[in-house]
């Protein structure tokens, strides 16, 4: 037999591409990630990420928190837990769904995730496969586009306008690409900060029991109303046939990595055993930390701060920009969340724009990205939560130089 040369140097080796599945081989970086080495460049007022303020984390509260968990719970809160969740906290988060419109909620409804996005994957493993149709808004959530897309999904895209997805145009998409789901950002909505109004979300149900067809009622905002009035709950509306996902990262902490989602027995039941052939159970001692913070009576109020905190910067930044716009720039006006939408002229292009507003020393994400078709070339996304009153005022005005320029 022939001896096998060997040596103790490391040597090297290339993956080249196939070696890896097509889904992960091909399966895009999320441009938010790429701004970021822009953006966190000295000097750069960013409104790029959806990042909440991090002045407004409770850490004085966590850490005080965080060493109840370790005195009372000690080696519970720091072992292996069930793939559904720490049963106490999804008792909480089924109160709270609950009391905000999700009737005969129960903790077998919930199961925790590692923030809303793991919802979001398993919503794509246990519904998706290659070519399966996805009914969304156009323009919609990033993340969600990233999950769906690693399921090979494609995309049957309905317009928006001020009261939220056109549901008028649903059934003639339904009928003609048989989606698996539709995806909807009900509240607040990400990119766009609209809302879907109260008459379009009984349109929403009806048809979706009409043709059997999930609601995926993806509700990281809804919490978080600055003017107007709360909507009916899709899924108390349409119960069973809605999955609800939720998370912590927008009124507690996104380092958490603590969501949940909502669903009818026998949706719960397959997403856990997906979710334990990914990671087995979420992080145990944050959720301990989670329920803890629930309970001692913190949240509420720390839920009403960052609504007046983010009422003052939504309302700067909607200020600024009437005064230093040009005419031909139009924007939504959101009720809540964290975000607003601008449309340019058509002529252009914002992915161009990106770099010249980096030269001004401000930051934003190029609405490209947000759209299903990968178009919506004059389009943009703005955030405002992240920054104070003053770097807001001072960052549109420095867009607003910008777009003169062009």
């Amino acid at each position: 037999m022939d001896k096998i040369e060997t040596s103790r140097m490391p040597r090297k080796f290339t993956f080249d591409k196939s070696y890896f599945s097509p889904a992960a081989y091909e399966l895009e970086s999320s441009v938010i990630r790429d701004i970021l080495k822009y953006s966190s460049q000295p000097g750069v007022i960013s409104f790029a990420g959806g990042l909440p303020a991090p002045e407004s984390f409770p850490i004085e509260e966590l850490k005080v928190i965080a060493d109840r968990v370790l005195l009372q719970y000690g080696t519970r809160a720091l072992q292996y837990g069930l793939s559904r969740g720490y049963g106490p906290l999804r008792e909480a988060i089924a109160e709270r769904v609950s009391v905000r419109g999700g009737e005969g909620i129960t903790a077998d409804n919930i199961i925790i995730t590692g923030g809303s996005q793991q919802g979001l994957d398993m919503v794509g493993r246990a519904f998706l496969e290659p070519g399966r149709y996805v009914l969304c808004s156009r323009p919609t959530y990033l993340g969600a586009l990233q999950a769906f897309n690693y399921y090979r999904a494609k995309y049957a895209p309905v317009e928006i306008d001020d009261e939220g997805m056109k549901v008028d145009d649903l059934e003639d998409k339904i009928k003609k690409y048989h989606p698996a789901f539709i995806y909807v950002v009900p509240n607040f909505q990400n990119p766009a900060g609209v809302t879907l109004s109260e008459e379009r979300r009984y349109h929403l149900v009806d048809l979706a029991y009409k043709y059997k067809l999930p609601i995926i009622d993806d509700n990281p905002y809804g919490e978080l109303r600055y003017t107007g009035t709360d909507r009916p709950s899709l899924k108390r509306l349409g119960g069973d046939i809605v999955i609800q996902l939720g998370t912590f990262s927008k009124i507690i902490s996104p380092g958490l990595r603590i969501g949940w989602t909502v669903a009818a027995a026998e949706v719960s039941d397959v997403f856990e055993r997906v979710k334990q052939s990914t990671d087995l159970h979420t992080n145990q001692f944050a959720q301990y930390m989670v329920h803890e913070y629930i309970i001692s009576g913190a949240l509420e109020p720390h839920i009403a701060r960052l609504v007046v905190k983010y009422r003052e910067r939504k309302d700067a930044m909607l200020m600024t920009m009437a005064e230093f716009f040009p005419d031909t720039v139009r924007w939504t006006k959101p009720e809540g969340g964290l975000f607003l939408w601008v449309v340019l002229p058509e002529h252009i292009k914002s992915s161009e724009l990106f770099f010249k507003a980096i030269e001004e020393k401000v930051a934003f994400v190029p609405g490209k990205s947000f759209d299903p078709l990968g178009k919506m070339e004059n389009t943009m996304r703005l955030n405002f939560s992240n920054a104070s009153c003053d770097m807001i005022c001072e960052g549109i005005k420095r867009l607003g130089r910008v777009f003169a320029e062009m």
